[in-house]
């Protein structure tokens, strides 16, 4: 065990309702213009033009990159940074989920250090100078991208999604306005929910989790836990998207400090390879891979469990653990997440490519941190249990 730990966030975080308008101000105070990374979707319902409007307000100068797509890739990486250096650009903004945020934190430190985001993967190489400041403005409650350390970016040459996780990538300020999430599709708000759950419970559960971080982590749980259904049910409902809102932030925090698992390792090989949303992938495996790992973290997952539902205080810690897992699965049946089976993903695709999907969850390093660190073989079959996983069913997984 560490002697000592360390807690790394953005040096501000402004939240709450109408938080958005300080966008111009926090970018003044940073720089002299900005580039705004989006993606036609936040173009088309008002986001950007609202951004361009408080920019505006504060008479500060801007250029645009919309084309980021639900992954983002080296492509727009390349893209945004040209126009970054072609109109001299000194401040970061990102307005969107994940994608957005995880592009527009690829190209502020590349404008710094030079070379390609692929030069970073695996700390093979650390970055010597200061990223641009990012201003990012999550749309979604969900990749916590907006406070973590952490970018991940597909490489199309070899449909790896690189992780790069350095200190360097943190946003120097999150803006995070539960309001930008309301005009959140049904699925995205399942999707990028779960997501973010998985963020607070495989930090809670991670070998690297320590004091601090599972403070964020079971609040996180909590506030997600208990909104999720409403905010998927009523994307009206204000008070569900604020603490979906704070509880994605605070998992962001946590997953950032104490890693994820084997859920991401898992996960990103499903969407570089069949290119499916990262929330929904992460949604796909949690359940099975939950089972897997559970005769490793009976303890974790009871305290997650009594978090979550004070009833269960009077049961065993393997009884309230086998609870946590009955509970997400029906989670998961109420947000309708679907198996790679009923995602469309071919059966025999999946054969063809399964043995690289597990070396490339290994090498990300992710599972590692996992309380059961699984091998290559134990990835593989879990890939196949969980490519037609049963969420109505009560049978428990055996690898």
């Amino acid at each position: 065990m560490s002697s000592f730990y360390q807690l790394l966030m953005p040096s501000r975080i402004l939240y709450g309702r109408n938080s958005f308008s300080n966008v111009g101000k926090m970018a003044s105070s940073l720089g002299k213009k900005a580039l705004i990374i989006s993606d036609p979707i936040m173009d088309k319902i008002g986001n950007v033009a609202l951004c361009e409007e408080h920019l505006k307000k504060e008479s500060f100068p801007y250029a645009k990159y919309l084309g980021v797509d639900s992954e983002p890739t080296d492509i727009h990486v390349k893209e945004a940074l040209a126009i970054c250096r072609e109109e001299d650009c000194d401040v970061v903004i990102a307005v969107g989920g994940g994608s957005c945020i995880d592009t527009a934190k690829a190209v502020a430190v590349i404008k710094s250090n030079g070379g390609f985001i692929s030069d970073f993967v695996g700390n093979q190489k650390g970055f010597t100078e200061k990223s641009l400041p990012v201003i990012a403005i999550p749309t979604t409650a969900g990749t916590g991208s907006e406070v973590s350390k952490v970018t991940v970016i597909i490489d199309t040459k070899t449909d790896v999604k690189m992780m790069i996780s350095q200190p360097e990538l943190i946003p120097t300020v999150a803006i995070v306005d539960p309001l930008l999430t309301v005009s959140c599709p049904q699925a995205v708000t399942a999707a990028t929910g779960i997501d973010a759950l998985c963020h607070a419970i495989e930090s809670y559960i991670s070998q690297r989790a320590h004091p601090i971080t599972d403070v964020f982590a079971k609040s996180a749980i909590k506030n997600i836990m208990g909104n999720l259904r409403r905010a998927y049910e009523n994307g009206d409902d204000l008070e569900a998207r604020e603490k979906m809102a704070i509880g994605s932030m605070l998992a962001g925090v946590a997953f950032s400090n104490a890693s994820v698992t084997l859920v991401h390792g898992m996960s990103r090989p499903i969407g570089a390879l069949f290119h499916v949303p990262h929330g929904v992938s992460n949604a796909m495996l949690l359940p099975g891979v939950l089972e897997f790992t559970k005769e490793s973290a009976v303890e974790r997952l009871a305290e997650i469990g009594r978090l979550i539902n004070p009833d269960w205080e009077t049961l065993s810690n393997e009884e309230v653990a086998d609870e946590v897992i009955l509970e997400i699965k029906q989670l998961c049946r109420d947000l309708k997440i679907p198996n790679m089976k009923t995602w469309g993903i071919d059966k025999n695709q999946l054969d063809k490519v399964v043995s690289k999907m597990a070396a490339d969850a290994l090498a990300s390093g992710s599972p590692e941190n996992n309380p059961r660190i699984p091998s290559h073989e134990e990835i593989v079959r879990l890939y196949h249990v969980c490519y037609d996983y049963d969420l109505h069913s009560n049978r428990k997984i055996s690898l």
